[in-house]
């Protein structure tokens, strides 16, 4: 037995499975032929070895101690009987399943083990758990469920019988080295909760520092112009962020069963974390939602982080947002900072991210109605209600109602402001309304709360000094905690909830306070109300909270604006009773039945749609750091290897070449579009290869193409996708179809100039036989827009025209029916066939869509006359996307090297 001992952890192996050279300072792990260096890879090799377990004959389950699994002991916390236990890290980055027998890949082959959505597990930066010393002297602590959490919300809206919910999360309070070992034990056992210990002082630069001084206020349109105003970068409060988020990564391990479990990672505070789930497990099931607004692009790229943040959320499954403002915000950023584009498909949003699917899910969280229900039954509610009835409602008072935290984004100030101006201009509500403001405690500390905390206590001050009366009060301010079912007691009472935040995420508030006012009997009697009378709310709301688009029949108000809060202060309470009762059945109707419950199950509903594709899917991981991302390929779908083709070019006699040309031997960003003279020599040796029928195939004019392949003598030149053809250089040009009329471009050209002259950055190219109206310079989200535009315009004037109108990456273009750069590959097939000259080896490089006409005959005809039976075919684009092509090539640099090799082989086969 050989033993490797660390501190509170012994492993021992047989002999021959696990080998550990004895080295004080270094450890290295050979397991089964895998070497690691490093601690992390180790453990979860030892966590997750499908063999081990095989060999100790136990059952395959999720283990949550390692202690456990190292010892042998098979009575694992949780887990599933039956399932199949996870891959294993063959190298950084990369994953392959333990029990195969095949020499080790790259990739990660499709696994047998079936899709179960039966567990899941909720990550985020709290868990849902009171923790409370006990009071005599014994050590030790009491925990109980925190029923205000969301996360626990959501588990009861999932409903226990329908899936197993495990939590990953911190403690709010501080739990001590020593004891942290017995109460991961009684968290996991009770309450299926794995708690992350992150030190004090890391855990302050994380959450205080990076958090809530950085992104908090970015995310809430807060830029740093100065020290005084919101957080400076600061790159070693990033580190620690980065470092939380590899921390709550570890502890996620030891729990998931990536083959099975989903994983739903909450909020901002671990945006990054969806890498680090990735890099181990290359399918697993992730999804994020973002609880706070998304910013524009222009605050949004003022962030120093800004790519690593988006690469790391696009690691995800599923994204979900509250709003579609804070999806179209992402979305924006995503297309001008990574250059993605998206797409809608039967009502679902989807960003083509290397090879995979990025779900956009838009839909705002709800809340938990047997919660409040079931709080609006409680004697000390009831009990309540009446106190504050007589506080205010038999004394012929008429109550406002705001409920805020304490920070600078919940713009209490400005709602105080506009109660302010209510009682300057409508004199006759003095001593008759009251605005009752709960201020919750705030969640972040600094500076900035102290001046909120200030500007709240004084203005409230001035108000109640200037319109205050002997046993009046216009404005009643509650900064102390209080009970819930002392906040639902407001809400019932109050005729009017004013929600005045500058900028929020969602702030649920609005529903609570609808669902409240709905009441129940016994609340009905306490107030002197009918229980067969239809009942009435009213709410203002900020345009710029996250519930405010769903709130349809609420007064929306720009909360900068006091005037106009005040006159909608005033609307609500002169507002007919009829009308009120009409908004309040629309609001309850729409609240009741979006509860959390819907929320929850609707995002999971999606993220498992999401995922159904990953068992289909070839795996590689790419990239450093948080750079790295995953590339998912169909299994049909595959890197050409240079090596495999020169080795098929050598082999072969009679050669068929087709090449398109911007995007493909020459990148599309390049100013200079004329080949440079290494492109231009290796077409030359391709070229003086008596095998070889060499064409380069373009959108370009003949004229173009003809300065640009000048020195190429005989290279054949296809130009505007194919409608004029020369085989050489001292021949004459030909057309494929017959020459069609030209006089549509003279309605074609007019719309055109009219887009052009409405988008900056976007011109027009004037072919001999078609027009071409380009966006690559304009703004890219304009630029989109406008050539959706112009083609509904274009195809609307042209329809009765021979035309097609066709849109491609950055153009629109009009051009004559029956041209497509599939009718040169057929051409050129049947030209070799007529000559005697069947192709063995036909390859053909693209990068756009033009292109996939070219890939469709090449493939459709390798079962046909005009190929060779046993020919090497090699249909090939640019980058992973869906393709008719069976290969890919990453990029114009990768293509040049790989013709250089086929060209290296016809120079050595020239005679001299």
């Amino acid at each position: 037995m050989d033993t490797w001992t660390r501190p509170r952890i012994i492993f021992n192996f047989k002999a021959g499975f696990l080998q550990i050279p004895k080295k004080p300072n270094h450890c290295f792990v050979k397991l089964k032929g895998l070497c690691f260096d490093w601690w992390d890879d180790v453990s979860f090799v030892l966590k997750y070895s499908f063999s081990f377990l095989r060999d100790q004959k136990m059952v395959s389950k999720s283990y949550s101690n390692l202690l456990e699994l190292a010892s042998g002991e098979s009575s694992p916390t949780f887990g599933r009987i039956g399932r199949r236990m996870p891959r294993i890290m063959t190298f950084a980055g990369l994953i392959s399943d333990v029990d195969d027998d095949k020499p080790e890949s790259v990739c990660s082959e499709v696994s047998s083990s079936s899709v179960q959505r039966d567990r899941i597990i909720i990550v985020a930066n709290q868990l849902p758990i009171r923790a409370q010393r006990k009071s005599d002297t014994s050590k030790g602590w009491i925990f109980s469920w925190d029923e205000n959490s969301l996360l626990l919300q959501l588990k009861d809206g999932l409903g226990d019988d329908e899936i197993e919910v495990i939590y990953v999360g911190c403690l709010k309070e501080e739990i001590h080295p020593n004891e942290q070992e017995e109460v991961s034990q009684i968290l996991l056992e009770t309450f299926k909760c794995v708690p992350t210990f992150l030190p004090p002082e890391l855990f302050s630069r994380y959450y205080h520092g990076f958090c809530k001084q950085q992104l908090w206020p970015l995310f809430h349109y807060m830029l740093p112009l100065s020290p005084d105003h919101g957080g400076r970068f600061n790159r070693s409060l990033w580190q620690a962020y980065v470092s939380v988020n590899k921390i709550f990564a570890d502890r996620i391990m030891e729990v998931i069963n990536p083959e099975d479990d989903f994983v739903w990672i909450h909020d901002y505070h671990l945006m990054v974390l969806p890498t680090f789930l990735r890099k181990r497990f290359n399918r697993v099931k992730l999804g994020f939602f973002l609880h706070s607004p998304f910013p524009s692009s222009e605050i949004y790229k003022t962030l120093p982080i800004r790519e690593e943040i988006l690469r790391a959320l696009l690691n995800s499954d599923l994204i979900g947002f509250h709003t579609f403002d804070y999806a179209r915000h992402f979305l924006s950023c995503c297309s001008r900072m990574l250059g993605l584009s998206y797409e809608s498909k039967r009502g679902y949003i989807g960003l083509e991210y290397y090879g995979r699917t990025v779900s956009i899910k838009i839909l705002p969280v709800g809340i938990h109605m047997g919660q409040l229900q079931s709080v609006l039954s409680l004697p000390e509610t009831e009990a309540k209600v009446a106190e504050l009835k007589a506080q205010f409602c038999d004394r012929g008072r008429i109550m406002l109602l705001g409920v805020d935290d304490m920070d600078i984004f919940k713009g209490i100030s400005l709602k105080l402001l506009a109660m302010e101006q209510l009682l300057i201009q409508h004199p006759e509500w003095q001593g008759r309304v009251v605005l009752v403001q709960i201020a919750n405690p705030a969640r972040g500390r600094g500076k900035d709360v102290k001046e909120v905390q200030a500007e709240t206590s004084s203005t409230v001050k001035r108000i109640n000094e200037t319109f205050g009366k002997p046993g009046y009060k216009p404005v009643l301010l509650i900064d102390e905690p209080l009970k819930f079912y002392e906040r639902i007691a407001y809400y019932v009472v109050a005729e009017c909830c004013l929600v005045t935040a500058v900028r929020d995420g969602m702030n649920l508030i609005p529903y609570e306070y609808i669902i409240s006012r709905q009441g129940n009997e016994k609340l009905d009697k306490v107030l002197g109300l009918d229980s067969s009378v239809p009942k009435k709310s009213m709410l203002v709301v900020s345009e710029f909270i996250g519930c405010s688009p769903s709130l349809s029949g609420a007064i929306r108000v720009n909360p900068w604006n006091i005037d106009a809060v005040a006159d909608a202060m005033d609307c609500s309470l002169e507002m007919a009773e009829p009308e009120t009762q009409l908004r309040h059945e629309k609001h309850y109707k729409y609240v009741s039945t979006h509860d959390v419950g819907y929320w929850a199950r609707s995002f999971l509903q999606d993220l498992e749609r999401t995922c159904k594709g990953h068992l289909r899917q070839r795996c590689w991981g790419i990239g450093f750091g948080l750079s790295f991302r995953v590339v998912a390929l169909d299994p049909n779908f595959k890197k050409l290897s240079v090596e495999y083709i020169v080795s098929a070019y050598k082999r072969t006699t009679t050669r068929a070449i087709l090449l398109d040309y911007d995007g493909t031997l020459k990148p599309q960003a390049s100013i200079d579009k004329s080949p440079n003279s290494k492109s231009i020599e290796i077409l030359n040796s391709l070229c003086r290869d008596k095998n070889n029928m060499v064409l380069v195939v373009s959108a370009k004019s003949r004229k173009t193409l003809s300065e640009r392949f000048s020195p190429c003598e005989k290279l054949g030149l296809a130009a505007e996708h194919g409608y004029f053809l020369r085989s050489k250089q001292n021949t004459e040009w030909e057309t494929l179809v017959p020459i069609a009329d030209s006089s549509w471009k003279q309605i074609a050209e007019p719309v055109m100039k009219l887009y052009t002259e409405t988008t900056d950055g976007s011109t027009i190219e004037d072919k001999e036989t078609s027009l071409l109206w380009s966006y690559e310079d304009a703004d890219p989200d304009f630029g989109s827009c406008q050539a959706k535009e112009l083609m509904d315009h274009l195809e609307s004037v042209l329809a009765n025209e021979p035309v097609t109108v066709k849109s491609g990456q950055t153009f629109v273009e009009v051009k004559p029916q029956g041209v497509s750069k599939g009718l040169v590959a057929k051409h050129l097939l049947s030209t070799m066939q007529e000559k005697g000259m069947i192709p063995d080896f036909v390859l053909c490089i693209g990068d756009d869509r033009s292109d996939e006409d070219m890939f469709e005959v090449i493939t459709s005809s390798m079962e046909g006359p005009s190929i060779a039976p046993r020919a090497e075919v090699f249909a090939c684009t640019i980058c992973q996307k869906p393709s008719k092509a069976k290969y890919y090539l990453d990029d114009t640099a990768e293509i040049v090297r790989m013709l250089q090799g086929l060209a290296s082989v016809s120079e050595q086969n020239i005679p001299l």
